[in-house]
């Protein structure tokens, strides 16, 4: 079974950010400051099990995966990992510029681009890749936790190769505001959700940052513990 700590590289827009406002304030967390807050009055009238709907990605914080949560590997230091991601991010790389929307996928809703984004692709699978030999290896049960009969062969050779089936061309980048809900429950919420993500008025986002998240241990929620803005 997965040990803890567990840790993850995310896009997070930074804490002063309004899109991080939005989204924190959503989940009724803050992965900055390990803050709850109280959800916002029009969740909470569209939804009044909002706290619920949103528990799922509440543990996480309001994030995009770069590379999926892992335990460091036995020969690995939590300060080599922070000594990595500034490597990383000091790196000179096109950064990706998104069209954010809020819409459904795989039957949450999420913040996604609203068209592909082959700049976003390449750092994700940057990410996947540079960061592998700071994970533990993936232990059978994890493997089985999976599902892996459900995957497809290629999903299924990712969760071999990197521990996550989800990477490379099966990214897909997301901000996940839910969780899985049935379609006629979906649609008066994503309808509220458009309305508050308009009220930002959020044309354009930059993929500028990297952030590392940590989990103590499985009942903790993920904090975020650096910060790295990335080099144009």
């Amino acid at each position: 079974m997965t040990g803890f700590p567990r840790y993850a590289i995310y896009f997070a827009a930074g804490r002063d950010n309004p899109l991080s406002r939005f989204g924190a304030e959503l989940l009724g967390y803050d992965a900055s400051t390990g803050n709850e807050l109280p959800f916002p009055h029009d969740a909470l009238h569209v939804a009044p099990d909002w706290r619920d709907i949103s528990a799922d990605p509440r543990k996480y914080g309001f994030h995009a995966t770069l590379k999926a949560p892992m335990a460091l590997a036995p020969s690995r230091t939590e300060a080599e990992l922070i000594a990595a991601c500034a490597a990383f991010a000091g790196k000179a790389r096109p950064l990706p510029l998104i069209r954010p929307v809020v819409d459904s996928i795989s039957g949450f809703i999420a913040v996604i681009p609203a068209e592909p984004v082959e700049t976003l692709q390449q750092l994700a699978a940057d990410c996947v890749r540079d960061f592998d030999s700071f994970r533990a290896a993936l232990s059978a049960e994890d493997r089985v936790r999976r599902r892996p009969e459900k995957l497809s062969e290629r999903q299924r050779d990712y969760l071999d190769r990197w521990g996550y089936p989800y990477v490379m061309e099966e990214f897909r980048f997301h901000m996940t505001l839910t969780g899985r809900l049935d379609a006629e429950r979906r649609g008066p919420i994503l309808e509220m959700l458009r309305g508050k993500f308009a009220a930002l008025k959020l044309a354009t986002l930059e993929i500028n940052r990297i952030a590392l998240f940590k989990q103590d241990d499985a009942k903790a929620r993920f904090r975020i513990i650096g910060e790295w803005v990335l080099a144009g």
